[in-house]
């Protein structure tokens, strides 16, 4: 998978993409991660690539013309989304990951600045527009970082043991069950006896159990589409 990251400061993302698991999965080529920035394609001699919206209002606008030259300047590997990290996007979770890191060859993520982007961008070059979540950043990278970690980690070789993809939160459109580790006893708090039983059966159950019940606190919009899914059909 090629994923191209269309920003203004491609400094931002040098940690984040050679540590821990990121950095590996890059070095062992699961995907390729490469930056484009639109300034290099402002034809101005101050290189600008924001400008004042028509009919007033706060803020500046990222122009049209060098996000659209930086994006046709990429390779295009079909099947595609050229993707805005937008607070008016779709909202990001598991189930949109795990469509992109499966169904697309490339992404093209495109970073917001400022007020916004020139609605034609929006209307004529983007093909998919995303959100974290209801709130405002200063810049789309953060969102871009995300959604980059959160895909490259459903790419097959990045997590060692990929069944515990299979075990986690919004899998089942649940939260996941509490987790212990050594030592059996800290501060006269206790690992719940039925994890160091050794049935796997009631394990399994008490996970489950814990799982609604943590669903039913935290999410119970969650919940209530889990339960909706769980109903027999006739």
């Amino acid at each position: 998978m090629r994923i191209d990251i269309v920003t203004l400061f491609p400094e931002f993302f040098a940690s984040p993409l050679s540590s821990g698991l990121m950095g590996k999965a890059l070095e062992k080529g699961i995907a390729e991660v490469q930056f484009t920035n639109p300034r290099d394609f402002a034809t101005d001699k101050h290189r600008r690539v924001d400008d004042e919206p028509y009919g007033g209002g706060a803020g500046m606008l990222l122009k049209p013309e060098p996000l659209f030259a930086a994006v046709e300047s990429l390779p295009c590997l079909e099947p595609r989304q050229v993707i805005l990290l937008s607070p008016q996007g779709k909202p990001l979770n598991q189930a949109l990951l795990k469509e992109l890191a499966s169904q697309y060859a490339q992404l093209v993520l495109v970073c917001g600045h400022y007020e916004g982007v020139d609605e034609r961008v929006c209307e004529q070059l983007i093909t998919l527009e995303v959100s974290l979540g209801d709130f405002v950043l200063t810049c789309g990278e953060i969102p871009a970082l995300a959604l980059l970690n959160g895909v490259i980690r459903l790419r097959p070789g990045t997590v060692g043991k990929e069944a515990s993809l299979k075990a986690e939160s919004f899998e089942e459109d649940l939260l996941d069950y509490p987790q212990y580790t050594r030592p059996a006893e800290f501060r006269g708090w206790r690992v719940p006896e039925v994890l160091l039983s050794g049935h796997h059966a009631e394990i399994e159950r008490w996970r489950k159990k814990q799982q609604i019940q943590r669903t039913r606190e935290r999410r119970p919009d969650l919940l209530e589409r889990y339960e909706r899914l769980d109903e027999p059909t006739n």
